[in-house]
C-alpha cells in the first residue's frame, strides 16, 4: 500500500532505476522514484529537515528550506515571507536580532529599534538624543559640545562660565593632538 493504492511487490519499482520501492518512495509528476534517484533529479532538500521540497522553496543562508521551516534561530517562528536578519549562518526576526545584536541607547539603556543616533563614541535613540542640560532635542545637524560624555546644546554651552570653556577648549586641543600620527623626525644627525 502507497497512499491508499494496492501494489504487487515486483510492481512497486522505482520509475527511473526499476528498483523495488520502500516506504521511503517518492513521487513526483506522478510517477514514483526511489530516494537515491529522487534525490539525484536536482529536488531541493530542505536545511532544516532534510527531505526533498516539492512546493514553494526557500532561499536563504546558502540552503533552500520548506517555508514552514525557515525560522527564527532564537524563537522559532516561521517568517513566512517576512524579513529576516543574519548573523554568524543563523537567520533571527527583527525583535530577536535588535535584542541580541541591537545598538543599546546610551540614554534610557533600551534596543534601539529604527534610527540609531552615532555621537559621542555611543548610540542613543532618536528620541534621547538630546541636551543633558536643557533636555532640548538635538540631531547631528545641530552644533553641540561634548560635556561629561554627554552633549551640550550651543546655547547651554553659552552660559557655561568662561573659565570652564577654557579648560574644555584646552582639554579638546590635547585630545586632538594625542590622535593625530607623529611625525618621524627625519633631520637628526
Amino acid at each position: 500500500m502507497f497512499r491508499n493504492d494496492a501494489y504487487h511487490p515486483d510492481h512497486f519499482s522505482c520509475t527511473h532505476c526499476g528498483k523495488e520501492l520502500t516506504a521511503e518512495a517518492r513521487e513526483l509528476k506522478g510517477e514514483l522514484y526511489c530516494l537515491p534517484c529522487h534525490d539525484k533529479m536536482g529536488v531541493p532538500i530542505c536545511g532544516a529537515c532534510r527531505r526533498p521540497i516539492e512546493g514553494r522553496v526557500v532561499n536563504a543562508l546558502g540552503k533552500q528550506w520548506h517555508v514552514e521551516h525557515f525560522v527564527c534561530a532564537k524563537c522559532e517562528k516561521p517568517f513566512l515571507g517576512h524579513r529576516h536578519y543574519e548573523k554568524k549562518g543563523l537567520a533571527y526576526c527583527e525583535t530577536h536580532y535588535n535584542q541580541l545584536f541591537g545598538d543599546v541607547c546610551y540614554n534610557c539603556s533600551h534596543v534601539i529599534e529604527g534610527d540609531v543616533v552615532s555621537a559621542l563614541n555611543k548610540a542613543w535613540c532618536v528620541s534621547c538624543f538630546s541636551c543633558s542640560t536643557c533636555n532640548s532635542k538635538l540631531t547631528l545637524k545641530n552644533k553641540f559640545v561634548e560635556f561629561d560624555m554627554k552633549p551640550v546644546c550651543k546655547r547651554c554651552y553659552e552660559k557655561f562660565p568662561l573659565e570652564l570653556k577654557k579648560r574644555l577648549k584646552q582639554l579638546s586641543e590635547l585630545t586632538s593632538r594625542k590622535a593625530q600620527p607623529k611625525s618621524a623626525n627625519l633631520n637628526s644627525a
